[in-house]
């Protein structure tokens, strides 16, 4: 275990301590705001703490072992424990890690998913409309609801635009990483002589805001508009005028909703993705300045702007932020995106780890 992460750990422990007694304070008792704060800090607490001293035991279990390798009658029972110490022991160590990582408590929420149409015409329409298709299936296979927002379909299929609603726990904590430009190589259906193109679309995923944290908006600084539902048909459109479009005045931001619901729903709707969509510009911009190189969520739609390409003549999908390449790309288009997810976990959690140790470098 590292240095660092062991006085971490010291320090975590004599923290539950600390809360032991403060949740026991007359004064923290009648002020219910701090007790709830104090009590979750406490159970996050003690699950770490829980760990380390399994940790320490297996650690005493591990030394007791190594001095019985000395007594030839023990020696084959001694190697056995310290085998199974040293395997145990590495498991809680990387699951320690993982529990000092710090948190954002916006993974568990919902997220909104925009996928863009970008370089390549309707070839870059029908492959957002894949992207759609993809991010969907996953989805579905993690047991989420997934709402259409707002849709504006390609020419020959696919979109040039689409807003998604994905409801579920811990949805975009895992959708994040879906963030960027895609670049997709292959022959399009529009193409005679069989030809590779290469088109682009973009996704930008965000956290839906909490209602009780979300930037207020000012009715006198927002424009709203209704309009007739554009889009295929069917069920989901409603031919009257209840698409609605809300425009922020001092940004020039725009969201849409046009579900089929009433003008009502679709205007609350549009407000959610409105509020969303200011707050991930506060926050890129909050980003921008923290580190200049780190990179917006939406990409400009550009072959060159990219996180992964999906190149479909040799069966490849490349994420080239983590230079990870998988030959299964025909199950990551029908929504099988989970390797590909725990991979970019996993090196953010590296990230995020190596930024903790420089922290408590000395």
């Amino acid at each position: 275990m590292k240095l660092f992460v062991r006085d971490t750990l010291l320090r975590q422990r004599a923290r539950l301590h600390e809360l032991d007694a403060l949740l026991a304070a007359p004064d923290v008792v009648d002020d219910l705001q701090r007790f709830r704060n104090l009590s979750r800090e406490h159970a996050e607490a003690g699950a770490v703490v829980e760990v380390f001293n399994r940790f320490l035991q297996r650690e005493a279990d591990r030394a007791a072992a190594q001095e019985l390798l000395q007594d030839p009658e023990m020696a084959e029972m001694a190697q056995d424990e310290l085998d199974s110490a040293d395997a145990e022991l590495t498991e809680l160590d990387v699951e320690l890690q993982h529990l000092l990582l710090p948190k954002d408590p916006e993974d568990e929420r919902n997220a909104f998913v925009e996928i863009r149409a970008g370089t390549g015409g309707d070839e870059s329409a029908l492959f957002a409309g894949d992207l759609a298709r993809m991010i969907t299936r996953y989805a579905e296979n993690q047991r989420w609801t997934v709402e259409v927002v707002s849709e504006s379909p390609g020419e020959l299929g696919g979109y040039k635009e689409l807003v998604l609603r994905i409801v579920g726990a811990g949805a975009y904590g895992k959708l994040r990483f879906e963030s960027g430009g895609h670049r997709v190589q292959r022959v399009p259906a529009t193409e005679t002589q069989g030809r590779i193109h290469t088109s682009a679309a973009t996704v930008a995923v965000m956290p839906e805001p909490d209602e009780t944290e979300a930037v207020q908006l000012n009715p006198s600084e927002l424009r709203i508009d209704t309009y007739r539902a554009s889009g295929a048909g069917g069920q989901h459109i409603n031919k009257t005028d209840s698409a609605v479009r809300v425009t922020h005045l001092p940004t020039g931001i725009t969201a849409e909703c046009q579900d089929g619901r009433s003008q009502h729903s679709n205007k609350a709707k549009a407000l959610q993705v409105l509020t969303a969509r200011l707050q991930e510009k506060d926050r890129s911009e909050r980003a921008a300045k923290e580190a200049a190189t780190r990179k917006g969520l939406i990409g400009s739609g550009d072959r060159s702007d990219r996180i992964r390409t999906y190149n479909f003549p040799q069966g490849r999908l490349t994420d080239h932020r983590i230079n990870l390449t998988l030959y299964k790309l025909l199950q990551v288009m029908e929504g099988d995106l989970g390797d590909v997810i725990h991979a970019l976990q996993v090196a953010r959690g590296a990230e995020l780890m190596a930024e903790l140790e420089h922290r408590h470098a000395p």
